[in-house]
């Protein structure tokens, strides 16, 4: 396992996270996110291929991971769940819908979380790709930069710089 991601998998347990390791490395992600999403960066391929589940300690908060994407997960959330949200605001605004989807092309769902209102953290696929960012309800696709990569990004968890 990547050196990042196994310290952040030990401060994540060690700070009452629910982690589940997977049994067995490798990642079989459904095509259709994979043909969505050409360009997944290797780290996040990575944390992929050993997180099984990783969510905090109040549950409200929490990795997408294989199960999520693949659509055989015991969450209630969609891994797109706040795609979905806005295509339903468009309701028949073709363009409006078209838009959306265009943004959420570029944008990787990662993390989602109910704490606060919906909200979420993703993998920037088109300009700065790899960075993360964050975005909020009720304008999903209005977000910001938080790290520049996902190992910036789990460090900025582990030294509270990122409140989850």
């Amino acid at each position: 396992m990547d050196k990042t991601i196994l310290e952040f998998v030990t401060w994540a347990e060690s700070n009452g996270w629910i982690v589940t390791l997977k049994s067995e490395s490798g990642l079989d992600l459904d095509h259709r996110l994979i043909t969505r999403y050409t360009d997944i960066p290797a780290e996040y391929r990575a944390f992929l291929s050993a997180v099984n589940q990783c969510m905090t300690p109040s549950e409200q908060t929490w990795f997408l991971c294989e199960a999520d994407y693949n659509n055989r997960s015991d969450s209630e959330f969609h891994w797109n769940e706040y795609e979905l949200i806005s295509l339903d605001a468009a309701m028949d605004d073709e363009a409006w819908r078209s838009e959306i989807t265009s943004w959420w092309d570029q944008y990787l769902p990662i993390m989602m979380s109910v704490r606060d209102g919906y909200s979420f953290y993703a993998i920037d696929l088109s300009n700065e790709t790899g960075a993360v960012v964050y975005g909020a309800e009720p304008e999903f696709e209005e977000v910001n930069k938080v790290a520049d990569n996902l190992h910036h990004f789990l460090r900025q968890i582990m030294s509270d710089s990122i409140k989850l």
